[in-house]
């Protein structure tokens, strides 16, 4: 009996159309449907019972909290239904590892979410959209994606949430997970699991946004030569609760910006340090960054640290209790 899978299309480049064939830049994002989208795959249903619906139409660098909100709601209650097994989202690949960690940590269930998308448009002569729906859909309908949390396909691959980056503009195979490697691949149409996640995800996660409206206001500041801090006092006064500041290699923090980070930590602001480095983890370092209450990210990027200390503000602002949340997360 074939598994059954429900989609839900956010737009992106997979849902691009261009003014040629030949065009792969240039292009509106989100402009093809999500009847359109299964209609040019119709191999989905050889392996599953598919279904889906719209629930935005946008290129992705337009997503917004909102939506986030809506669609982690919208997979509890499809994943709720006894008989929908998996959800693959359709989404634009440029804020692709944001949306999928943020459904890692807030949907509370061991059934599979799925994102894929496409870096050309529907339209491109070689797009790469409906092969990467049809890997997408066969790995959300595999039992082995059973409790591995959100996952990211495109492209051949299978990356955790957690883990997985945009790492190149354009390329097809932009998502990797440079500091732990892939989860898995897909060969010939077939999916294979090397390795699960270990960090804390889905079913036993203790973040929730049933009822939230909106998630506290967190920006990231990248470090760069001469930074005299002012961009953290420009935060400070825009109401954040949250400053990710992406530093130099180690999260190392140019002095002057450090002071400027100290003063909004003892304001009650939480400061995480990440880095603006491809790779690597970010530890403790200097004594200073441990008295000034700052906290590592571990292995996580500006941007998914972000995502985590916005959901760690909703229930904490204590420095000791956010810590251990990036260690467990």
């Amino acid at each position: 009996m074939k598994k059954h899978i429900y989609i839900l299309a956010t737009g992106g480049t997979i849902a691009g159309k261009a003014a040629s064939e030949a065009a792969t830049t240039g292009y509106e994002a989100g402009a093809i449907g999500i009847a359109d989208l299964l209609a040019a795959v119709p191999e989905l249903r050889q392996y599953a019972d598919v279904e889906g619906e719209q629930i935005a139409s946008i290129d992705s660098k337009d997503m917004t909290s909102a939506i986030w909100l809506r669609l982690a709601a919208r997979c509890k209650e499809l994943l709720a239904r006894e008989d929908v097994d998996g959800v693959v989202i359709t989404h634009g690949t440029d804020t692709m590892e944001e949306t999928a960690y943020f459904l890692h940590l807030t949907v509370h269930s061991a059934k599979p979410i799925v994102l894929t998308g496409a870096m050309r448009p529907a339209t491109a002569l070689s797009a790469d959209g409906p092969m990467n729906l049809l890997q997408a859909v066969r790995v959300a309908a595999t039992d082995e994606a059973v409790g591995q949390g959100v996952l990211i396909v495109l492209d051949g691959t299978i990356e955790s949430a957690r883990d997985a980056v945009k790492m190149h503009t354009t390329a097809l195979d932009t998502f990797q997970s440079p500091e732990v490697g892939a989860l898995g691949s897909v060969h010939d149409g077939e999916p294979v699991f090397y390795r699960g996640p270990l960090r804390r995800h889905t079913a036993q996660s203790t973040f929730s946004v049933e009822g939230v409206i909106e998630l506290p206001r967190v920006a990231i500041l990248y470090a760069h030569a001469d930074d005299d801090g002012f961009l953290v006092e420009a935060a400070v006064q825009s109401g954040c609760q949250g400053i990710v500041y992406a530093g130099m290699g180690n999260g190392s923090i140019p002095a002057r910006a450090e002071a400027a980070l100290a003063r909004a930590a003892a304001e009650g602001v939480a400061v995480v340090r990440s880095t603006r480095s491809a790779a690597g983890r970010v530890t403790r370092a200097e004594a200073s960054y441990e008295a000034n209450g700052f906290i590592a990210s571990d292995t996580l990027n500006p941007a998914k640290a972000r995502v985590l200390l916005q959901l760690t503000l909703l229930q904490t602002d204590d420095t000791a209790a956010i810590r251990k949340m990036f260690k467990i997360y």
